[in-house]
């Protein structure tokens, strides 16, 4: 505290006893001060900035480098839901359904498409179980097989009622794809399905990510709805919720190269596979398997954005085309880019189509990586 009597700590106000005070060199050095401090506030501010710019640069570098390490192109498998009439009860025919997806999974496959060879016409998964003869609905259950199967383990109850197509799924062998997260694994995206729970108005819906802490998102979306979340970084460790943001499901691989599980769609017919192709420029190289084919040693892709591989049932592809009322030809190799004998010198009177498709795609994984090579990669 300041002496009133002495006027110590306090400004002065004139003359005082003993002489006059320098009130010129008093105000010059207050300006000084004053311009000292502004300067320094100064550099504060131009440091802050540039470190913010730093962060910047570094955040979009960061961007640009998984852009770089993105996986632009597709591939999709079409097989006939008729493979499981061959099973020869409810627990084999699951364990079939379960060789498919492995197989799947192994080879990054990006879309599973089920095609009807016996004219059952079936395009949703919804629907009850009516036995394993040939007109038990194979294609269906296939289908939501493989769904449950792609599914995290977290996120099943949520998608999946109990149901008798489903009734061995559960002693069926994992996929452990890169999307399936245990609860404390660290990743950048995480499967979610939206909560309903009620929120703060202009804030987004909670997720729940599998984690220990919920995922509040950037958007309102509808309850019970499957969501890719993009988790932000860094997250403050006290925080009762994480924050995220809904990106696109082909997001992970088309940015950061990840495989992300696969799609499954049903196909009415064996030219519903093509008609009904869910990327705008159709599939831009296409490869028919069967015993009848060139040899894939000699084959040489050309670069393509979306593959298609279709593999036939227990008749061949010929069974399809037969059925189908709206193709008119009898020979099937004219439906394809390429039609590959995928193994050449086989032992075996027939391949089965589970032991079809890791061959083909084993014989063809080196093909596909050439012709999709880049300048960059060379």
């Amino acid at each position: 505290m300041a002496d009133r009597e002495s006027g110590v700590g306090k400004r002065p106000r004139g003359a005082q006893v003993g002489g006059k005070v320098d009130w010129r060199g008093w105000k010059q050095e207050r300006k000084a001060e004053t311009k000292k401090w502004k300067e320094i506030k100064l550099l504060k501010k131009l440091d802050k900035q540039r470190m913010r710019e730093l962060a910047e640069q570094e955040a979009q570098t960061q961007e640009e480098q998984k852009e770089d390490r993105g996986r632009p192109h597709t591939l999709s498998v079409a097989l006939p839901g008729s493979i499981l009439n061959n099973a020869q009860s409810p627990a084999l025919r699951s364990y079939l359904a379960g060789q498919i997806a492995r197989a799947c999974a192994i080879f990054c496959v990006d879309e599973i498409v089920v095609f009807d060879e016996h004219g059952e016409d079936v395009k949703s998964v919804e629907g009850d179980f009516e036995g394993i003869g040939k007109k038990g609905k194979a294609c269906v259950q296939l289908a939501r097989i493989l769904q449950y199967l792609e599914c995290p383990q977290y996120l099943r109850k949520s998608f999946f009622p109990k149901h008798e197509d489903l009734q061995f799924a559960g002693l069926l062998n994992p996929l452990d794809s890169p999307h399936h997260m245990r609860m404390d694994e660290d990743s950048e995206y995480r499967e979610g399905v939206v909560l309903d729970r009620p929120t703060k108005p202009g804030r987004g819906s909670f997720v729940n990510c599998g984690m220990r802490k919920e995922v509040q998102i950037d958007k309102q979306l509808n309850p019970g709805l499957r969501v890719t979340v993009r988790l932000k970084e860094p997250q403050n460790p006290e925080a009762k919720v994480r924050k995220g943001t809904v990106v696109s499901s082909q997001h992970p691989r088309a940015v950061s190269g990840l495989y992300w599980g696969y799609s499954v769609r049903l196909a009415s017919c064996l030219s519903a596979v093509f008609s009904e192709c869910p990327f705008k420029e159709g599939y831009d190289l296409s490869i028919g398997t069967s015993e009848r084919g060139s040899s894939v040693d000699q084959v040489t892709l050309p670069s393509f954005r979306h593959a298609l591989v279709v593999f036939g049932g227990l008749e061949g592809l010929e069974s399809g085309v037969d059925v189908d009322p709206n193709l008119e030809v009898t020979d099937p190799s004219v439906l394809f880019d390429f039609y590959l004998n995928t193994c050449p010198s086989q032992g075996s009177r027939t391949i089965r189509t589970e032991e079809a498709l890791l061959i083909s795609l084993s014989a063809l994984r080196p093909h596909i990586e050439e012709a999709v090579k880049t300048p960059k990669d060379s």
